[in-house]
């Protein structure tokens, strides 16, 4: 398959380009799961969404062309256009997670150290530790007082103000396996060099008292919830402008254009979702992510406010429904090809990506779609004309990747995998391809086409 960029009349490229910059400037100020949420709701409302809390406490009945969504615990979101066919005939659902590789601040996280008051971290995700060390870093997150109120930490992001970091081991004093050795209790990040007037705990007592000044305690930390994430502002990539450089980008590339995707739906004929969960990078866990009946229990909320619930009805709208599990896979890497089959792996600038199975060795741990949903995956999106690249990542004993897939498929639905290739997945930065994020959107548009019917 050739480079797209070879085929893109110059008013396709106008608009990946004009696509591409709103997803960039998205980027730069959505580093984390709750900032994701609070941004999708804003919009949504904007689209004429309705939260579906609003819609139990006032007892509206909902009916086909209705845009309803539902959020829990501010970092994940379920968004709705009802369609003209019973729910129980199944649903269109594109399924992101929002969640990405970084650091967590503990809760007990000051200490002292040489003359610098440090702060602790425990590692989110799968991460290469060194990556993250010698970069300005910033914070994002919220705290949570004892009187009930949240305040939101956003610090590091001013281009003329202070960020904050990890130290790293000048060449001169590293042995050859020092990266290789680099331990999560090593990621404590410096925070201050400036003592305070006191005998004990000089540089520590100096942080704190410039957090009492912002109305934090140190106590309060107990209860926060603080990512650390790189500092800056996502960046077009390449001297031709044909790619973006950003945070985060798996999974909030396939969340970004799953959630455009959907505020273009209108009066469908299935139930379309667009579903963003936390914690898969982690494993799916703990009541935000995948493995949580929260979207289940959304999907029996709607059908009861539908007036037409049971039990048996949602197990049937469950299994009848069809998943893009909209997540990235590893692009081949021009610099690193021996992981790779360069002949069936991903390309950049070839399309969205299809992965029938991920997991690894064996295929163990993975959604195997259903050729017979692919054979028909492909004549919706070859109608609809989107360019599409079939794939899988990385050689067979090479290793491999998971995803949501295997969680949706247990209610068993059809579902395969379907996301944008990126380059340096895991690491601070990482390189998507502007036209297949340009495609990606346009497949998840016409997914929510798809006719679900045997």
């Amino acid at each position: 398959m050739k480079n797209l960029w070879e085929k893109y009349s110059d008013e396709e490229k106008k608009s990946i380009q004009d696509f591409c910059e709103g997803y960039r400037d998205f980027l730069s100020t959505h580093k984390t799961e709750r900032e994701f949420v609070d941004y999708a709701v804003e919009e949504a409302e904007k689209q004429g969404f309705k939260s579906l809390e609003s819609v139990i406490s006032s007892g509206k009945k909902l009916s086909a062309g209705d845009k309803v969504y539902a959020v829990y615990m501010n970092k994940t979101i379920a968004t709705f256009v009802l369609g003209t066919e019973p729910l129980e005939k199944g649903m269109l659902i594109t399924a992101a997670h929002i969640d990405s590789p970084r650091l967590d601040i503990k809760q007990k996280p000051l200490y002292e150290s040489q003359g610098f008051c440090m702060m602790d971290t425990h590692y989110y995700g799968g991460i290469k530790k060194y990556q993250w060390t010698a970069l300005p870093l910033a914070l994002h997150g919220v705290i949570c007082k004892k009187d009930g109120t949240t305040k939101k930490v956003v610090f590091g992001e001013d281009e003329n103000g202070p960020v904050i970091g990890l130290s790293d081991l000048l060449p001169h004093l590293e042995k050859k396996d020092d990266k290789k050795d680099f331990s999560g209790e090593d990621l404590n990040l410096l925070i201050g060099n400036t003592p305070a007037n006191v005998e004990k705990d000089k540089f520590k007592t100096f942080i704190i008292n410039l957090l009492k000044e912002k109305g934090i305690d140190e106590q309060d930390f107990l209860s926060a919830e603080i990512e650390v994430v790189p500092s800056g502002k996502a960046r077009n990539f390449g001297l031709d402008n044909s790619m973006i450089m950003a945070y985060g980008q798996d999974d909030r590339v396939c969340g970004y254009t799953s959630l455009k995707s959907i505020f273009e739906v209108e009066n469908p004929k299935y139930t379309c979702v667009s579903l963003l969960v936390d914690k898969e990078e982690i494993g799916s866990v703990g009541a935000t992510g995948m493995q949580s009946k929260f979207f289940e229990n959304v999907v029996a909320e709607i059908m009861n406010a539908q007036g037409d619930y049971s039990e048996l009805k949602v197990r049937r709208t469950m299994q009848n429904s069809a998943t893009l599990s909209s997540d990235v896979t590893g692009a081949v890497d021009p610099n690193f090809t021996s992981p790779y089959n360069t002949e069936t792996d991903a390309h950049f600038a070839r399309g969205v990506n299809f992965n029938k199975y991920t997991g690894h060795r064996g295929k163990y741990e993975s959604n195997d779609a259903n050729p017979e949903f692919i054979a028909k995956l492909r004549d919706c999106f070859d109608n609809a004309n989107v360019n599409y690249q079939m794939t899988e990542m990385g050689k067979v004993d090479q290793g491999g990747g998971g995803t949501i897939a295997y969680i949706m498929a247990n209610y068993g639905m059809n579902v395969i995998d379907a996301g944008v290739p990126v380059l340096n997945m895991h690491a601070p930065w990482e390189i998507t391809s502007k036209a297949d994020i340009y495609e990606t959107y346009k497949c998840y548009k016409a997914f929510y086409n798809f006719e679900l019917s045997k």
